[in-house]
């Protein structure tokens, strides 16, 4: 997507400098340093536009990475695969590991350890979404206190990098990465967009051009018929653990935007359903039914993504994994 105004190269710098890892990570790969320039046709209001041009992208969700379940080499499996597609970048849509909601220190520095390891054979371009099971300690069993330095979201910024929520731009296309995840003050989680994030969002949207393509990425879904057709919750939940409890409030923010597809994860299926000419799509999960073969029959997987002159088109991709424990898991 395109800016309204030019991008100046320090509040850029800040933007990279604010995920470092991930930032030296795509330089390193071939073809990356093409983000930066491309700020030039982020141009100012009668300017010219740099028309959308043609990429394809991988987008993954919920790898649950556990030393458990072969689970490790699921993911590389994965990895291998998605690097063969030659793709321009991929995606992560959160929930790397599984799972840090709930465990001590030590466990979640194994988790994340083992995800970046069998993440740094994935050699594309790479950006994350933070997801539920990302968060440390939140959840009172795990032992952590508040007060630990790596609390809540605070190891997931210092060990994947940066900020849970920002955009960038890439032959033409705007891409908007949110945090979706909200921890509650009872030491739980629920979807949410925060007030500081609709802010920024709207800021976001409101620099670039009115028709300028927007791919929007989320971890737990703005829209979803899941519980027309999935597991139930059990009795009333305290919190919308299954969607956006104020996606209402995003969506307005879509209103007059050329928003191409919303890109979810969190449910391990997949699902598109249109709603005011936007495509809502849940992209099914790395790790399938938790690492126990496919969830409601949708197996194991990631979505390849497909940008021609402004359109978009998505498939669905096997890897070929097979479950060392595969029984039903809800």
């Amino acid at each position: 997507m395109l800016f309204a105004r030019f991008v100046p190269r320090r509040e850029w710098d800040d933007r990279m400098d604010s995920d470092r890892r991930k930032f030296l990570k795509t330089l390193a790969a071939t073809g990356a340093v093409a983000v930066l320039p491309e700020a030039r046709w982020l141009s100012a209001v009668g300017a010219e536009s740099k028309p959308a041009g043609s990429l394809d992208f991988v987008f993954f969700t919920d790898t649950h990475i556990q030393p458990e379940l072969d689970a490790a080499h699921g993911c590389a499996m994965a990895f291998a695969k998605i690097e063969a597609a030659k793709p321009d970048f991929a995606i992560c849509g959160g929930d790397l590991v599984y799972d840090v909601l709930a465990v001590g220190r030590t466990r979640a520095d194994v988790l994340f350890d083992l995800y970046q390891r069998t993440e740094d054979r994935l050699k594309v371009p790479l950006h994350h979404t933070i997801g539920n099971h990302d968060l440390f300690g939140v959840l009172t069993k795990s032992g952590v206190a508040p007060t630990d330095p790596g609390y809540g979201k605070k190891m997931y910024e210092d060990r994947i990098g940066g900020r849970t929520y920002y955009s960038f731009d890439h032959k033409g296309y705007h891409f908007i990465v949110l945090d979706s995840v909200s921890p509650t003050p009872d030491r739980f989680w629920e979807g949410r967009i925060d007030d500081a994030q609709l802010h920024w969002l709207s800021d976001d949207l409101g620099r670039i051009e009115a028709q300028a393509p927007v791919v929007v990425i989320t971890h737990v879904p703005l829209i979803t018929g899941y519980l027309a057709y999935g597991p139930k919750p059990d009795g009333t939940p305290r919190y919308d653990t299954v969607s956006v409890a104020n996606s209402s409030e995003v969506i307005a923010l879509f209103e007059g935007r050329n928003i191409l597809a919303v890109l979810q994860g969190h449910l391990h299926i997949n699902e598109l359903v249109n709603y005011k000419n936007c495509q809502y799509v849940c992209c099914g999960a790395v790790c399938g039914n938790w690492w126990h073969g496919p969830r409601l029959a949708f197996p194991e997987g990631y979505t390849l993504v497909s940008l021609r002159d402004g359109k978009i088109s998505w498939r669905y991709e096997t890897y070929g994994f097979k479950s060392v424990d595969p029984r039903e898991k809800f």
